[in-house]
């Protein structure tokens, strides 16, 4: 007797025939979830007929439909268990053997050509690499968002090291932040992202074991992955998560199951709710989406480009794949920082330990994507390769996180922080010392909701304080400091401008970064006599 087999040609119909019996698998069955086997049945004897749906690791389920298709479809009981028993059997190897092929087509790379990657070691090799990149994206179809998206885009590349960083995007619904992640997401190849819309709160956990490992991670809605933040943070912070459930085979035999995902992972997601997220935004770098009206300009000028036909998006699509070439011939390398032991972080910083490591991690994944512009080093006892990180590297850096170590250092939340600043403009433009919230709301633009908010956690802060009115006519109000933020800001350069002051000393020269002409170089100075 032949064995049976599954007819598969439509995932969502799949067929099996057992003597007289025809059962149909209405909407085919779910990869995720070994340890259970929910389907919906058509099961069909001549022209009587029977839909259900039930889990076939569930004894009970499977008993009561048995009763069931016997008394409705005059079928004898051991005819149609050895028929459903025989289903589930073919059906955990067809399922088993689509997740071996779903996972080696996601672990399939391109080949490149020697054309492509001497292309892409032309350009890692040439100089002024990072304004180039950041350039560059921009021409890939990223509009404005300068520093976000070389920020973004570098991180995205940490993936491929051992300590992986991540990014948060924040700002308003609807000002963009779906889109640049997607945009700057699209210059990474297909094999080394997930792109995940909605997750159940155990998906992460029926990956492959290793289907992970530096993979990048981009979640569209954080606001709506709630129940998948745990095993998230645990990806970030330990780099593998493992659960232990329990399994029912076909014969109704319990046994455990561990599974186990390894990572380490890049993730990136968007959201609109700062403070909602604080634990997973601790472990990573908080970007601001530019709700500023130049920015509105700058996108909504490209939009109209766009439709008047007037974007050469063969151009981009040439872009996007030159940057997913470079990301393909980027190697493992170890990165050692002579200058370590010289950084600090700002005073002002909160969770300062974290913040430390993120800084240093940052400056060498900067050195990372030199690699093409760094001789590689030895250690003479222990033969390791290694290449160093330079003065450039770390004065790179800086300049990019400057706003972010100024973010982490501000007692506000970024929203608050906008709306606080946009009304110090308002006032000093209206030559005004006090202000109700009617009169900011309506000069402002924004709804009464949001503006409450602010107003408590600034007032919270000691940064607005009532100096007249009542409760039933409203209050007025008087800013405490209009420089505060200024400060902040200043003594953040100062800590990161004393950190070049330091190394400079140590390599002999003060360090200029060459924003448009020429290679990254020290200037050389010389002493009078």
């Amino acid at each position: 007797m032949e064995p049976r087999q599954l007819d598969t040609t439509n995932p969502e119909h799949i067929r099996y025939q057992h003597g007289a019996i025809e059962i149909t698998i209405l909407g085919g069955i779910r990869l995720e979830g070994l340890d259970r086997m929910r389907v919906t049945l058509k099961i069909q004897v001549e022209h009587l007929s029977l839909r259900h749906s039930l889990d076939l690791y569930n004894d009970n389920q499977v008993e009561k439909l048995v009763r069931k298709v016997a008394d409705k479809l005059e079928i004898g009981t051991s005819v149609i268990t050895a028929a459903l028993n025989e289903l589930t059997d073919l059906l955990e190897q067809y399922r088993l053997s689509e997740i071996e092929r779903t996972a080696s087509n996601q672990n399939e790379r391109k080949i490149l050509t020697e054309a492509e990657i001497k292309s892409a070691q032309n350009y890692l090799s040439a100089p002024n690499l990072m304004e180039r990149t950041k350039e560059d994206i921009g021409k890939a179809g990223v509009i404005g968002e300068e520093n976000n998206r070389l920020l973004m885009y570098l991180i995205f590349t940490s993936r491929k090291r051992e300590t992986p960083l991540h990014i948060v995007s924040l700002g308003s619904s609807g000002i963009g932040k779906t889109h640049l992640q997607e945009k700057v997401g699209a210059l990474i190849p297909a094999e080394d992202k997930i792109e995940i819309t909605t997750l159940s709160e155990n998906a992460f956990y029926y990956f492959g074991k290793r289907q992970l490992q530096n993979k990048l991670i981009l979640i569209e809605d954080l606001d709506g992955a709630e129940d998948v933040l745990y095993p998230l943070r645990e990806l970030q912070s330990k780099r593998r998560i493992s659960k232990t459930v329990v399994h029912k085979n076909s014969k109704g035999e319990t046994r455990t199951v561990h599974l186990t995902v390894e990572g380490p992972v890049s993730v990136a997601g968007c959201t609109t709710k700062e403070s909602l997220y604080e634990d997973n935004a601790n472990r990573s770098f908080l970007i601001y989406i530019d709700e500023s009206r130049e920015q509105d300009e700058k996108v909504m000028h490209y939009q109209r480009k766009l439709s008047a036909g007037k974007i050469d998006t063969s151009e981009q699509q040439q872009i996007v794949k030159q940057f997913q070439n470079m990301q393909r011939i980027l190697q493992a390398v170890q990165i050692r920082n002579p200058y370590a032991e010289l950084l600090k972080i700002p005073d002002d910083v909160f969770k300062p330990r974290r913040t430390n490591a993120h800084y240093l991690a940052f400056i060498e994944l900067v050195t990372f994507y030199h690699q093409y512009q760094r001789e590689k080093q030895y250690d003479h006892e222990t033969g390791e390769e290694y290449i160093q990180t330079t003065a450039e590297d770390i004065a790179e850096a800086n300049k990019l996180l400057k706003e972010i170590l100024l973010r982490k250092s501000d007692q506000l939340t970024g929203a608050c922080r906008s709306y606080f600043e946009k009304l110090k403009a308002w006032l000093q433009a209206e030559n005004k010392t006090t202000f109700s919230n009617r009169e900011a709301r309506q000069a402002l633009r924004i709804n009464a909701s949001n503006q409450k908010r602010y107003m408590g956690e600034l007032i919270a802060n000691y940064h607005i304080r009532v100096v007249d009115g009542q409760k039933a006519k409203g209050y007025q109000y008087e800013i405490t400091s209009f420089e505060e933020y200024e400060k902040l800001k200043r003594g953040i350069e100062t800590v990161l401008d004393e950190i070049l002051s330091r190394i400079e000393q140590r390599s002999n020269g003060p360090v200029v970064v060459h924003s448009k002409n020429g290679p990254l170089k020290k200037k050389k100075t010389s002493t009078l006599a």
